[in-house]
């Protein structure tokens, strides 16, 4: 049996909803609260956000991923160009700072779109199995 396709019906694509931070079931703007928390719910459609887990597994590994580019980068600066140690010092924070907080809101709003159209929730336990 196939599994079930989610209805997506006027709802906007999952690169569109993350890279603009649109909300999963009506496409309103407003998404995130802060810079990369949040919001409780929708103000256009009043969709709670807090019921969705998106947890910290984005948050490492986009460091993982950013600190390995910024070695890369900060290297080949080194090995091409020579700058002092000054250059890299004012260089590299703000792009490692820029590149982990647009990649977390990216990543953190296309988990938050996997999980309305996947209908994922959190793992009921059944108490009943445990005592037979």
């Amino acid at each position: 049996m196939p599994p079930e396709q989610p209805d997506t019906e006027g709802q906007p694509a999952a690169a569109r909803a993350a890279l603009l931070g649109l909300c999963p079931r009506c496409g309103a703007k407003g998404l995130f609260g802060g810079l990369v928390k949040f919001a409780p719910k929708c103000r256009a459609c009043g969709l709670d956000f807090s019921e969705f887990n998106v947890g910290d597994g984005p948050a490492a590994f986009l460091t993982l991923i950013i600190g390995a580019l910024v070695v890369i980068l900060a290297l080949w600066l080194e090995f091409s160009v020579h700058p002092p140690l000054w250059v890299h010092a004012i260089v590299w924070p703000p792009v490692i700072f820029g590149a982990t907080m647009g990649g977390l809101r990216v990543t953190k709003a296309w988990l938050l779109q996997a999980e309305y159209w996947r209908k994922a929730s959190a793992a009921v336990h059944d108490s009943a199995k445990d005592e037979r």
